[in-house]
């Protein structure tokens, strides 16, 4: 089964990470044209999408992949099953329609009222509320669609046309900037234009995906699809504000004069941590709708024992292959944005702990017990707002990363907790302390050592320094690389 999700983890991996390539060309492209203060408007506006999108979304995408799943449980002819899931996809892709238009209007009423609240960065430039409104519309408009993509396995359409909409933004920034448009009175408003142009051309590509089905809701399916995705919805509410409220904190707990070029720095570098964030998401978008399929329970548990492990393993290579050599990964932004580089380790901490904590939750959305996403993600939450205020008036944006970093331990602490007492799984702990062990004594070895040594030879040393961690993982788990590669190169003929 594990080679099912590896496969599917590789599709959607080579080809996001391609895609999330693309897209991340706009980190040094805006943190060269804009100032300090200025990304910091970009940070904040694209902290707060996700909370939208996540509210606005209702933690239908989680229950299409369990109904969607009883509906295949149910049996019947293929023409009955394809019925079901037809009529659940309508139900659900006509909940976020709704949510997302009431939302719209509401914004587009209050937007001067909102502006003000944001900040005065946004007072004056309204434009850019009813903007960012209209890219969670669409954004929220497509949601549903690309699940049932996923669900399908249809994982090479879902990432080309996610692809699409990457190049439309990259492409249209690119024209922007050589038009100069960015150096306009409007500035980072053109922004979130290039946003909406490819957000709406995506709605229109996936439109055909979707078999003409028509938006409908039925309220009964509703009601039970609710009961499903109503803690998903909560939690999902605290885990987002855990993972972006940061920003927010940075803006209003940091003095006026500093707090949005500090945003902005702390921004530009939690957008280094790029390879980690892309396997985090390239690993969710195969094991949703991997581990919450009809396995047997037996099945399950084996497969979600050594997913962690192989996890952790992977997990520790990236965190190396990025924290050793950082002052590579910090030429991505500008020269003014490299200050906060030393932070980077820390954040990718938070995001290893972040894919852990994501791997303990896939047993409670399986056996319907939702409930507990609440008790990790408030947990979070309130660790994060706690830290937040302790450490942020002392130590800036250094401190918001380490407020990231405990909250995401906390969270993994209080799912491990839970999985232990409600459905013990046979987690290999030995193994994976031990590649987190090594993974750190080798970080810490190149810390102590390094700066003692020309830039030519520290560089060679962390190349050596990498290389013993892959190799012990690949020694340890025997893992036989030439078979890999032979089975690769077959699969291509």
């Amino acid at each position: 089964m594990l080679e099912k999700l590896a496969k599917q983890t590789a599709i959607y991996g080579i080809s996001t990470i391609v895609v999330r390539l693309l897209s991340y060309l706009l980190t040094p492209l805006y943190t060269r044209v804009f100032g300090q203060a200025a990304y910091g408007v970009v940070t904040d506006v694209y902290a707060l999408i996700p909370f939208a999108l996540v509210v606005l979304s209702m933690g239908m995408e989680s229950s299409y992949f369990r109904f969607a799943a009883k509906a295949d449980a149910e049996g019947g002819t293929e023409a009955d099953i394809r019925k079901r899931k037809r009529h659940l996809f309508a139900t659900t892709w006509g909940a976020t329609l709704v949510a997302a238009s009431i939302f719209f209007v509401c914004v587009v009423l209050l937007r001067e009222d909102i502006a003000r609240l944001m900040g005065e960065a946004y007072v004056g430039n309204e434009e850019y509320v009813v903007l960012v409104a209209s890219i969670i519309l669409f954004d929220v408009a497509t949601m549903i669609p690309f699940s049932r993509l996923r669900e399908q396995g249809r994982a090479l359409k879902f990432v080309s046309l996610k692809a699409c909409n990457v190049v439309i933004n990259v492409g249209l920034a690119v024209a922007f900037q050589a038009t100069g448009l960015f150096s306009s009175t409007f500035g980072v408003g053109w922004v979130f234009v290039t946003n909406l142009v490819a957000s709406v051309a995506t709605l229109l590509l996936i439109l055909p995906t979707t078999d003409r089905t028509i938006p409908r809701i039925d309220s009964a399916q509703l009601r039970r699809i609710f009961a499903y995705s109503l803690p998903l919805l909560i939690g999902g509410i605290a885990g987002t504000a855990n993972e972006f409220i940061d920003r927010q904190m940075i803006k209003y707990l940091l003095p006026e004069d500093i707090s949005m070029a500090q945003l902005g720095i702390y921004g530009a570098i939690t957008k280094i941590a790029v390879v980690m964030t892309l396997f985090t998401q390239m690993y969710r978008l195969a094991a949703e709708p991997f581990f919450l399929s009809n396995f047997t329970k037996e099945e399950f548990v084996e497969s979600n024992a050594a997913a962690l492990k192989y996890y952790m393993m992977a997990s520790m290579m990236i965190f190396l292959g990025i924290a050793l050599f950082r002052d590579v990964f910090a030429l991505i932004v500008g020269r003014d944005f490299r200050e906060g580089i030393y932070i980077l380790p820390v954040i990718l901490g938070a995001n290893v702990l972040a894919g852990v904590w994501l791997n303990l939750s896939f047993w409670y959305k399986r056996e319907e017990k939702t409930r507990f996403a609440i008790y990790v993600t408030f947990v979070g939450l309130a660790v994060t707002v706690v830290a937040n205020v302790a450490l942020l008036p002392r130590w800036g944006y250094y401190g918001a990363a380490w407020a990231r970093f405990v909250a995401e331990a906390a969270m993994v602490a209080v799912s491990y907790y839970l999985n232990r007492r409600y459905f013990p799984t046979p987690y290999d702990i030995g193994r994976i302390v031990e590649y987190v062990v090594l993974g750190l004594a080798l970080f810490f070895l190149s810390e102590a050592l390094l700066p003692h040594l020309s830039e030519a030879v520290a560089f060679g040393a962390n190349v050596v320094i990498l290389s013993l961690f892959v190799a012990y993982a690949i020694w340890r788990e025997k893992i036989d690389i030439k078979g890999l590669v032979s089975s690769a190169l077959h699969r291509k003929r």
